[in-house]
């Protein structure tokens, strides 16, 4: 697949992965539409991007949990670079605990944050991909999403269901030559795994936000035959 001159929306794109897989793109040469909450950080990478790349740019802040903020985005991103050829579902949040002791507004902001800003942005994105017959969807789950583990009930709840959303969706869209795919990483040296007490072993040697930026760019730079439901990675470190 030729990435130069496509369009992509990366959400979560200010910081960490998002953040990432947006230098990625650019420098493939792909117009880079940002979108997260924080103005200040998406500010900072689309200057970024600009100084670095010959590409266009355009961003616009959003809560995605927000269906109003998640369809305001997607026009604002549409209007200013064209019609969407890569969306990039990377917003999320996190934090543990068992049960009975999470607040329930957290585990609702779980679900609201990682599936519903997932499905608002490809529901808002996939008429125009379907209307093109072309597209692509990456939604960035996690290896928590493959298996639960104590303290994680509201996160791997959120990351089963957007796999399944996952491959729910690629089996209706296929037949429109629209490629949905999942990335699991492991855990990812990034903020929110540090504000989430997950940093375990050597930073070095964890993933780091790049790793999966080049994931992301190698499954769309299979050729358009090909689709792959969901890719994984993990870090060489033993613990």
């Amino acid at each position: 697949m030729e990435l130069r001159g496509k369009n992509a929306l990366i959400t979560g794109a200010g910081k960490g992965i998002g953040r990432a897989i947006a230098l990625a793109l650019a420098k493939e040469g792909v117009r880079v539409g940002l979108v997260a909450r924080s103005t200040a950080d998406l500010e900072q990478i689309a200057s970024t991007i600009s100084s670095q790349h010959q590409t266009k740019t355009a961003f616009a802040s959003a809560d995605v949990s927000k269906r109003s903020e998640a369809e305001a985005a997607y026009n604002q991103i549409k209007h200013d670079l064209g019609p969407i050829d890569i969306l990039v579902n990377n917003a999320g949040v996190a934090s543990f605990g068992t049960v009975t002791e999470m607040p329930p507004e957290e585990w609702e902001r779980m679900i609201q944050v990682n599936l519903f800003g997932t499905y608002y942005m490809t529901y808002y994105a996939l008429p125009d991909m379907m209307d093109r017959s072309s597209g692509s969807i990456l939604n960035i789950v996690s290896t928590a999403g493959e298996r639960g583990f104590a303290t994680g009930s509201a996160y791997c709840a959120s990351k089963f269901a957007v796999l399944g959303f996952t491959e729910s969706v690629l089996q209706e869209v296929r037949k429109h030559n629209i490629r949905v795919t999942a990335l699991t990483p492991s855990t990812v040296n990034t903020e929110l795994a540090a504000k989430a007490g997950l940093k375990i072993g050597e930073e070095h040697r964890m993933l780091q936000p790049e790793d999966v930026a080049q994931l992301a760019l190698a499954t769309l730079l299979l050729p358009d035959r090909v689709f792959v439901k969901t890719a994984g990675i993990w870090t060489t470190n033993p613990q």
